[in-house]
């Protein structure tokens, strides 16, 4: 595992994944992410890549070729390298080197950043394209935030806001795969947090700049800048037979979204794909801020 803070943040990260396992607030002892229990989910803050969400009877094609690839693909799961180390700042790369040809036709370099300045925690995505034609790809954050924070509150006491520049999106998920359930949606958009708002999966939305989870109570929360990217989901596991969900928030910004129920199968038509030229770099970041 390793370590960076500063006066306010000490946090954790696990070379498995890259994964963000633990940011403590210093001053006050407040744990900010989900355990990972696997009795409700045992990821944290997985990265997806080089797809986000499910596909299509788990498969798709490129070139006529067809492959499998399970929900949000194998970054989360490989073993990365230190990069680079500072009190405030450490990186992590893969490089494919031909480990997964039978689910994906194309080599990359991965590098994750998290660096600390203040009270936020900045998370950046590096993609090096090392083929000599164009990737497509998608790239998605999906960290796990504890709700409640303290100790004595409860769901009800949590305001979620996502907030967007222009008219939003909501999109809902039906076995799985896309459809788009409200155009033009107005800014602010204020879901008032209950388990029934989970029984169908995520919530996505696209043209959302911020996402701001704060307790009506104590005021402490976190609030996620992810301007630019197209689209943001909203998730916690839902527990079918008590009618609950379990205790964390996910809020996750993503390059990518799952397959659309009409999906031809072919990755170059899905939604939401990126493309990158052969011998380019992907670059993008999001900013996490703890209260």
């Amino acid at each position: 595992m390793q370590v960076i803070e500063n006066e306010h943040l000490k946090v954790s990260i696990s070379p498995e994944g890259a994964e963000l396992r633990e940011i403590w607030n210093k001053k006050e002892g407040i744990q900010y992410m989900w355990e990972g229990d696997p009795a409700y989910w045992g990821r944290i803050s997985p990265v997806l890549f080089p797809i986000v969400g499910r596909l299509k009877e788990d498969r798709y094609k490129v070139e006529g070729e067809e492959y499998s690839m399970n929900q949000h693909g194998f970054l989360r799961d490989v073993t990365f390298d230190l990069h680079q180390q500072g009190p405030d700042l450490v990186s992590f790369s893969f490089y494919s080197d031909k480990q997964f040809t039978a689910q994906y036709p194309y080599e990359f370099q991965a590098i994750i950043t998290y660096l600390l300045k203040g009270e936020s925690l900045s998370i950046s995505w590096k993609i090096v394209n090392e083929n000599e034609e164009s990737m497509y790809f998608s790239i998605g954050g999906h960290p796990a935030f504890q709700i409640p924070l303290l100790e004595g509150e409860t769901l009800a006491d949590y305001e979620l806001a996502l907030l967007g520049d222009e008219n939003v999106t909501q999109f809902e998920l039906k076995d799985a795969l896309v459809h788009v359930k409200e155009n033009n949606i107005s800014s602010p958009i204020t879901p008032v947090l209950s388990a029934d708002l989970f029984k169908n999966d995520a919530l996505i939305f696209s043209n959302v700049n911020h996402v701001k989870l704060t307790s009506k109570r104590s005021g402490k929360g976190v609030e996620v800048d992810c301007a630019g990217f197209p689209y943001v989901g909203i998730w916690s596991k839902y527990d079918e037979t008590a009618g609950t969900i379990a205790p964390f928030l996910c809020i996750e910004p993503w390059y990518g979204i799952a397959d659309m129920h009409d999906t031809t199968g072919d990755l170059k038509e899905k939604a939401g794909i990126n493309v990158l030229p052969a011998g380019e770099a992907f670059e993008s970041t999001y900013f996490i801020t703890f209260k």
